[in-house]
């Protein structure tokens, strides 16, 4: 049995809180990179390089790289032979996001109350999906989520006669209809099967794989970028002034279903594309 302490999270997540919302992941950067040197449109290319200084400045001042710095998700991975010792999992994340969000001068945007408002003033409580599996590691992944490409994003539930074609014209449709608000290029989420809470969950875990990294069944891998070329074909390009720049990446994630449904969602996210990952 390993043992870690609270302590030891409260740390880390505290950590990953500030790096996160001040430093642009580096398979992010390489995708915004590539895309400057492909894209046509001059204003596209020109905001594609912007993006890309406004990075290399914040990184340098240890300053967020957007003033979303978003409601902290977790995806957190335990190991069966962890034993957490000093206080409670949930609490030590909590913690971590609490001094994260306060020492790193990070904006807090989350309310007590989703109707009667209210800020909590610390940006707790986190939103944390946990998996128990065998071993003796902690694995914390954390994608702070702005809602400005959370807003945008959509489920439904399809019929399974909808076919691939089907999940095909959801997708494009939730991006067009997105247009400019969740700040492209984005970064797609797609879920696909579980029920209507689990099609949701995968499509946010999709948005922590490393960037462009293919599904690894090929038909889905296929489907990816099939997603991507239409996508990208709809000319609203980086920051909604046209180009084939829309999305970086399209990420898709899969669950078994039941007979009678298919059920679908889109969670979309923006050119940063926040996501970092400790192993205790």
């Amino acid at each position: 049995m390993k043992e870690i302490a609270v302590s030891e999270v409260t740390r880390a997540v505290k950590a990953m809180c500030i790096s996160a919302n001040c430093n642009l992941g580096e398979d992010v950067r390489n995708r915004i990179a590539i895309a400057q040197s492909c894209e046509t449109n001059p204003v596209g290319r020109d905001i594609l390089g912007k993006l890309l200084q406004n990075a290399d400045i914040a990184s340098s001042n240890a300053m967020p790289i957007c003033q979303d710095t978003g409601m902290a998700v977790f995806f957190v991975t335990l190991g069966q032979e962890v034993h957490i010792t000093g206080g409670g999992l949930t609490d030590a994340i909590n913690e971590g996001v609490r001094q994260g969000y306060a020492e790193g001068f990070l904006r807090k945007s989350v309310v007590s109350d989703p109707i009667r408002r209210g800020n909590t003033g610390d940006n707790t409580p986190a939103v944390i999906h946990y998996d128990v599996v065998p071993g003796d590691t902690l694995t914390i992944t954390f994608a702070p989520k702005g809602f400005g490409s959370e807003n945008m994003s959509a489920v439904k539930m399809c019929k399974p006669s909808e076919g691939m074609d089907g999940i095909i014209n959801f997708v494009v449709d939730t991006v067009r209809r997105a247009g400019p608000n969740p700040c492209p290029p984005i970064v797609v989420g797609v879920g696909l099967g579980g029920t209507f809470e689990k099609c949701t969950q995968l499509a946010k875990h999709a948005l922590t794989r490393t960037l462009g990294q293919p599904n690894p069944d090929p038909y889905y891998a296929e489907l990816e970028q099939t997603l991507l070329q239409k996508i990208n074909a709809l000319d609203i390009g980086p920051q909604g002034f046209g180009g084939q720049t829309t999305a970086l990446a399209v990420h898709v994630e899969t669950y078994p279903t039941h007979i009678a449904g298919m059920p679908c969602s889109v969670n979309i996210n923006c050119h940063v594309t926040r996501h970092e990952t400790v192993i205790l």
